[in-house]
C-alpha cells in the first residue's frame, strides 16, 4: 500500500479501469486475429509448391510474429497488474518505487505501473 493516498480521482480510476478493459480486448482481439490469419493462410497456401525463399521468409514472419506475441504478453501482464491495483487501491504508484505515477503517464499508458525512469532503467537492463 502506498504510504500517501492516491492524488488520482476516483472519477479518473474508472475512465482508467474502463480503458483498461477496453484495451485488454484489443490486445487480445489482435492476437486472436493474427493466429486465425496464420491459419488462414496455411491453408490456403499449404497445398502450392515450396520454394527456398518461401522457408526463409516464413521463417522471418515467424520472428515478428513471436515478437509481437511477447510484446502483446507483456502488455497484457501490465494491464492486469494495473485492473489489480485499481482493485487494491494502489493504482498510480510505482510497483518498484511506490512513488506516485505522473497522471500524464497514466494518460498516455494507462497500463503503466513504474514512472517513465525506472521502465527505462528495466528495459536498459534487460
Amino acid at each position: 500500500m502506498p504510504a500517501q493516498p492516491t492524488p488520482l480521482s476516483t472519477e479518473f480510476i474508472a475512465q482508467q479501469r474502463t480503458r483498461l478493459e477496453a484495451l485488454r480486448r484489443e490486445v487480445l482481439g489482435e492476437e486472436e486475429n493474427t493466429i486465425a490469419r496464420g491459419r488462414a493462410d496455411e491453408q490456403e497456401h499449404g497445398e502450392e509448391a515450396e520454394e527456398f525463399e518461401d522457408d526463409a521468409q516464413g521463417m522471418a514472419q515467424d520472428e515478428v510474429n513471436q515478437a509481437l506475441r511477447n510484446a502483446n504478453d507483456r502488455r497484457i501482464q501490465n494491464i492486469q497488474r494495473a485492473l489489480q491495483k485499481i482493485a487494491d487501491g494502489t493504482y498510480g504508484f510505482s510497483d518498484a518505487s511506490g512513488d506516485p505515477i505522473p497522471k500524464a503517464r497514466l494518460e498516455a499508458v494507462p497500463e503503466a505501473i513504474f514512472t517513465v525512469e525506472e521502465e527505462s532503467r528495466r528495459e536498459t537492463n534487460t
